[in-house]
């Protein structure tokens, strides 16, 4: 049976600085410093700055606020607000699903689909092959029976 190495204290301080711009909105490196030192890690701003930089960490604004994100977080960050701009569309547009075999015929009111199709493509729902938005209605194709359930189950969950 293999043994693990130790956890370095480099690794430890990373685990926590990964957790904290998960939870907390850090915007500079001195407030992260702080914070890890409450936590028990005797960092300098020199130490946060060169793990900033292995961690890939980025700097976005959110809400006019400058933050880190990881690139984790950045890459999840953008689905999840697609995720709710999809679930307001639901929620102010009536949606009917209909089914042709691997294909999903979504129909809205006039003028409704390229937003609601958009919407889609930018979601979080992938197991489609594809969208087609037309005025009120939108095809949604896909490769097989088990990914067309996947993406209606999913889909459901976003309607009202």
């Amino acid at each position: 049976m293999a043994t693990r190495a130790p956890v370095s204290a480099k690794q430890l301080r990373q685990r926590a600085i990964l957790e904290i711009v998960a939870r907390t909105p850090v915007g500079n490196q001195s407030d992260l410093a702080e914070l890890l030192r409450r936590r028990g890690f005797g960092v300098t701003q020199a130490t946060v700055s060169r793990d900033i930089a292995e961690l890939a960490l980025v700097k976005v604004t959110r809400g006019g606020k400058p933050r880190y994100l990881s690139p984790d977080d950045l890459a999840s960050a953008p689905a999840q607000e697609s995720d709710r701009r999809l679930a307001r569309l639901l929620a102010e547009i009536p949606v009917t699903v209909g089914r042709s075999g691997l294909t999903l015929v979504l129909r809205g009111p006039a003028g409704s689909a390229q937003a609601l199709a958009q919407a889609i493509d930018h979601s979080s729902l992938q197991e489609q092959e594809g969208t087609l938005g037309g005025d009120d209605t939108i095809l949604v194709l896909f490769a097989d029976e088990a990914r067309l359930e996947r993406w209606l189950a999913r889909f459901r969950r976003y309607q009202p």
